[in-house]
């Protein structure tokens, strides 16, 4: 009688520690709601972020601060977009020649890169309202003898242009008798223009007048407007009219309220009074 009633002991008590043991394992499982609560903040981040293409390569558009984190005025302007829309900015670092794609194959959902509407590119991706407008300049070297774009149009010449740029587009269809360097970034165009392997390399009046500054000896600056003025914009992929709308309100609100005089003030100050003296239109200034 004791085996028995200590056998029934064992198994009663066995029975009890496994029943604990499979309500410890099956909890989780057992608590969907939390679960679905996980998924759904997940899916609402995924849903509120936009992926926004640039080239860290041309300060102080878009470039890269001392701890290597995306900066500089487009980064800025994106930040504010964000905010204003209820956005999370996601900043991808894209060589030039990839940020159109990036939005054809839905890879970014915005393209800033103080890219120019062109009728080529609008045929390929859609364009918000203009947010900033350049013009095209020279830098020259020092040593060429050039003062106008007549004097690069010439046998013997040679021009350093960005691939792809708006100053490539432009030598290719009117400096036809122009030798063309065809280089991949903006640095490696000074420096063939520094170094005497390039007569000039045209490009914005920003970029041109920053490297006069940086190269006096070696360069000069030609700030003759030879075409009409360029226009800027935010570009998304072909179709996504309700992306472009919010875009075109916030270029709007922001212009409205200073935003466009703030960031001025905090990465183009000397610039722009540089501008200012030499009777430039401004980047920020949209009226003809």
């Amino acid at each position: 009688m004791k085996k028995i009633i200590s056998l029934l002991f064992v198994m009663l008590l066995g029975f009890a520690l496994c029943g604990c043991s499979d309500s410890q394992n099956t909890k989780p499982a057992d608590n969907p709601a939390q679960d679905g609560l996980e998924q759904a903040d997940t899916g609402a981040e995924s849903d509120d972020t936009l992926v926004v293409a640039m080239e860290l390569a041309y300060p102080p558009f878009e470039t890269r601060d001392n701890a290597g984190e995306p900066s500089g005025i487009s980064v800025d302007l994106m930040k504010a977009f964000g905010e204003y829309a209820g956005y999370n900015i996601e900043i991808v670092n894209t060589a030039w020649d990839g940020l159109i794609p990036s939005l054809q194959t839905g890879a970014a959902d915005i393209v800033i890169s103080s890219m120019t509407i062109t009728e080529e590119r609008q045929k390929l991706i859609d364009f918000s309202d203009p947010y900033a407008n350049a013009l095209l300049a020279i830098l020259a070297n020092a040593d060429s003898g050039i003062t106008s774009i007549d004097d690069l149009n010439q046998e013997g010449k040679t021009l350093a242009v960005k691939s792809g740029s708006t100053g490539h587009m432009y030598a290719e269809k009117n400096l036809t008798d122009t030798h063309l360097l065809i280089l991949p970034d903006e640095s490696a165009c000074v420096t063939e223009v520094a170094q005497g392997r390039a007569d000039g390399f045209i490009y914005d009046q920003l970029t041109v007048y920053r490297n006069w500054q940086q190269n006096p000896d070696t360069t000069a600056a030609v700030f003759i407007p030879f075409q009409d003025v360029e226009k800027w914009g935010i570009a998304v992929q072909k179709g996504n009219q309700a992306l472009l709308d919010q875009i075109n309100a916030f270029l709007a609100d922001f212009r409205e309220n200073g935003g466009y005089d703030k960031l001025t003030e905090t990465w183009l100050a000397e610039e722009k009074k540089a501008f200012d003296e030499l009777n430039f239109q401004w980047f920020f200034d949209m009226n003809e």
